[in-house]
């Protein structure tokens, strides 16, 4: 389990600082595969996940809006046959901050658990 994977998100407010490109820079080291990019003036976290089939997919949603629930923070996720893309980003900041990270890690420990 990775120091990511092991944290929890803290909460946000429209005041917390978004995080400076150095940051995400040493943050993006540590999820490599997932990507950054800017939305409409927002960056964030996406990566897509490959699945079998459509009940594999929706079973892996589900896991993620769990873990999400747990952690109050909620992606955009996409589901589709074959495929899940999942996209963190911090709504009240409107960029990336720690949690994004943080999720994408626990993201990729439920891919790997055998999703």
């Amino acid at each position: 389990m990775t120091e990511l994977e092991q944290m929890h998100c803290s909460a946000i407010t429209a005041s917390t600082p978004r995080l400076a490109d150095r940051e995400i820079s040493e943050h993006k080291l540590k999820v490599p595969e997932w990507r950054v990019y800017d939305k409409d003036g927002e960056l964030r976290l996406e990566k897509v996940f490959t699945f079998k089939d459509f009940n594999q997919a929706i079973a892996f949603t589900n896991k993620v809006a769990q873990v999400a629930n747990v952690e109050d923070h909620h992606p955009a996720i996409l589901t589709e046959w074959g495929k899940v893309t999942v996209t963190w980003w911090t709504h009240k900041i409107r960029s990336l901050h720690l949690n994004d990270f943080i999720m994408a890690a626990k993201t990729d420990q439920l891919y790997q658990g055998g999703s």
